[in-house]
């Protein structure tokens, strides 16, 4: 974590002085000028800040530059005596409790933390989801939920993944509609639960010289509306190493924000039980493209899809192992 740390008195500044050098990636912003100023002028370039001053003044700087907890940097604030280390901003996805606990445990202080499922000794929802590579399409339902295990002590879990182990405060349950949170690569249940994708899958890519992005991606749409899957369970694309100059495959991975793992023939031909693609033998000499590219990619040997060929392009559909358990960093 990229840490920038300001401090106005001279107390302060010798504080900023040592947890920098005991900081990894740690920063002292020395320039000259007001707090928030500084603040903002390095509001993109750090992960989270620590402000060895009052609180007053933090939140006064930090006011018109706030946009969104996922996108916004943690802010501590600590006294000059390194007494407290109050996470302020940014708790949970941003780092911020963590890092309070950090900076208290080098200055013998206490950290103050104020969210209540660390308080209650809850997990907290958003930060689990985001470390079990769960996404979720619907953030106000994230909110109401991690409402409702604070105040009601629990919420129940449907998952069609393998669970390893749950944290505390979630409950597994068998039947969908008893279930406050479902984990399943389509949303077919009730409303009145959080639904999570799985984020596993690997799209696995064979395409004609030439095809533009706009082929691939009414492929994509189609084979996911066959197959009643969320696009937000994809992890990543995969094809083979000849078409890593492919423009429209390229657009098409780009657009998405999606990586693409390439892979030779001779890594392909290493694959057994799978159908021979007499054309991909001739045009790149490789016993297939989207079902191998896809398994090597997920290091499965579960495809959920098999080889779907539309006019220019070819897509099967691979899951990486995934399990779900209670850990959570800094828990």
């Amino acid at each position: 974590m990229k840490v920038g740390v300001i401090a106005i008195t001279k107390g302060g500044k010798a504080l900023a002085a040592t947890l920098v050098k005991q900081l990894d990636q740690a920063t002292l912003l020395q320039e000259e000028g007001k707090v928030a100023d500084k603040l903002a002028a390095h509001w993109r370039q750090f992960d989270g800040f620590i402000c060895i001053m009052a609180t007053g003044i933090v939140v006064r700087s930090i006011a018109p530059l706030l946009q969104h907890k996922h996108r916004d940097p943690c802010i501590i604030v600590m006294d000059e005596k390194g007494r407290h280390a109050i996470s302020l901003l940014s708790g949970h996805i941003g780092g911020g409790n963590d890092l309070a606990r950090l900076v208290s445990r080098l200055t013998g202080g206490t950290a103050v933390i104020t969210t209540s499922s660390d308080t209650l000794d809850l997990v907290p929802l958003d930060l689990w989801a985001i470390q079990q590579n769960l996404v979720t399409e619907d953030q106000d339902a994230l909110t109401k939920a991690s409402t409702k295990l604070v105040n009601q002590g629990y919420l129940t879990v449907y998952s069609t993944c393998n669970i390893l182990s749950l944290p505390r405060g979630l409950i597994q349950v068998s039947d969908s509609r008893q279930a406050d949170i479902i984990i399943d690569y389509d949303n077919p249940f009730p409303k009145n639960a959080i639904f999570f994708s799985p984020c596993n899958l690997v799209i696995g890519t064979g395409c004609n010289r030439g095809t533009p992005v706009r082929e691939f991606e009414h492929a994509l749409d189609e084979l996911l509306t066959e197959l009643r899957v969320s696009r937000a369970s994809i992890r990543n694309i995969a094809s083979i190493d000849k078409k890593n100059d492919e423009i429209g495959l390229l657009e098409f991975a780009e657009s998405n924000n999606w990586r693409i793992d390439f892979f030779d023939k001779d890594s392909i031909n290493t694959l057994t039980n799978l159908e021979i693609s007499f054309a991909a033998l001739k045009a790149v000499g490789a016993i297939g493209v989207a079902e191998p590219a896809a398994l090597l990619s997920a290091r499965s040997n579960l495809l959920l899809s098999r080889k779907r060929k539309w006019k220019n392009v070819t897509m099967a559909i691979a899951q990486a192992p995934f399990m779900l358990s209670e850990l959570v960093q800094g828990q």
